[in-house]
């Protein structure tokens, strides 16, 4: 039930904005004016020609006020702001179109010289209630004009922020990836000094890793699998590159649970890259990183956690915090407050824990 007014509710709108519908609503408007005025007590009074000239009258002169009001008044006056000036120039249309009215009427009953029961005369009484009367119908173009106006310009807002989103999120992706591959091949340029075969062994796993990130992984959302495979190529990456470095990933043992959710392309790389980063033990121990991922409910829960030694000053001070700072501003503009992050920071331990709506 509820599905079906909100479809007939959508017909409507589409009705009164779409232009599809532009000669629908002019024979609407034509065909009810005619009958509301047909059907008035106001119209009753009279017979004979003169109720219908009457009829034809009014009608002619309404629906003219009502399309002056639409296509001038409202788009020169109102939709700019000019609010007291279109107050001043309809109010002026309908008491001159009562004008002409009430003296059309006069001087056809005194050519045609008609006898009534009573003289035509308009008094004061009727023409105030009158003049109240046709405001009130011709407003509802007015209101009609609003909503039109309205519904286009929420449109193009939605329009304009949707292109703002995508622009400012594939910025954001073209800073993390940048950003990620700034510290690898740091990494890389420290080894070829130490051990050049093995560098040479990284650089053509770097290259299969790249290839991923450039050709298959340019698409709104990717499945949490290809995510997944992704972080665990780059962390076997540095594990060829570092000798002590242990890593465990943990991830749900249902059978095809990760290829049905989709999640935004490099969402978890940079808090990968960064345990990977902080996690030297320059006291020759052995660094540990811990990767988590847990489906709770309708919610995609991410752990990563990374041993850190106090004593370890990473060289790039000046854009330390960018990935992360790019990272959070991302899941806002994704996610906007529907999701959970925490990062907790100690001695010797850094973990994050993100929530994600599935």
């Amino acid at each position: 039930m509820k599905a079906g007014l909100e479809l007939k509710n959508t017909n409507l709108l589409q009705v009164i904005v779409d232009d599809r519908y532009r000669i629908l609503r002019h024979a609407v408007l034509l065909v009810v004016s005619l009958v509301v005025i047909t059907y008035s007590n106001w119209q009753a009074e009279y017979s004979g020609p003169f109720n219908y000239f009457r009829l034809l009258s009014v009608y002619g002169v309404l629906i003219a006020m009502c399309y002056i009001n639409m296509y001038i008044l409202v788009p020169v006056y109102f939709f700019k702001g000019r609010y007291v000036l279109y107050l001043i120039l309809f109010s002026l249309l309908v008491f001159l179109s009562l004008t002409f009215i009430s003296g059309l009427f006069q001087v056809y009953l005194d050519s045609a010289g008609m006898q009534l029961g009573h003289g035509y005369k308009e008094d004061d009484h009727g023409f105030f209630e009158g003049f109240f009367i046709t405001v009130s119908i011709i407003l509802i173009t007015t209101m009609i004009k609003l909503f039109q106006r309205w519904t286009k310009d929420n449109e193009r807002i939605a329009e304009l922020n949707n292109i703002t989103l995508r622009m400012e999120l594939n910025e954001l992706r073209n800073q993390i990836n940048p950003h990620f591959l700034f510290n690898m091949l740091n990494g890389i340029k420290a080894l070829i000094r130490t051990d050049p075969e093995k560098a040479n062994l990284v650089i053509m796993r770097l290259s299969e890793f790249l290839r991923y990130q450039i050709y298959d992984n340019n698409e709104e959302k990717t499945p949490l699998r290809s995510e997944i495979t992704f972080l665990s190529n780059f962390l076997n990456l540095e594990m060829l590159r570092r000798d002590k470095l242990s890593v465990d990933i943990n991830i749900p043992d249902t059978p095809g649970i990760l290829d049905g959710i989709f999640v935004p392309p490099n969402l978890f790389t940079t808090f990968v890259e960064n345990a990977v980063k902080h996690s030297v033990d320059v006291s020759g121990g052995e660094p540990h990183i811990t990767i988590k991922f847990v489906i709770v409910d309708a919610e995609l829960h991410f752990f990563c956690m990374n041993s850190k030694d106090p004593l370890f000053i990473p060289n790039d001070q000046k854009n330390s915090g960018l990935g992360l700072a790019n990272i959070k501003r991302r899941l806002q503009l994704l996610y906007q407050n529907n999701y959970f992050l925490t990062i907790d920071s100690t001695e010797n331990q850094f973990s994050i824990l993100l929530k994600l709506p599935l």
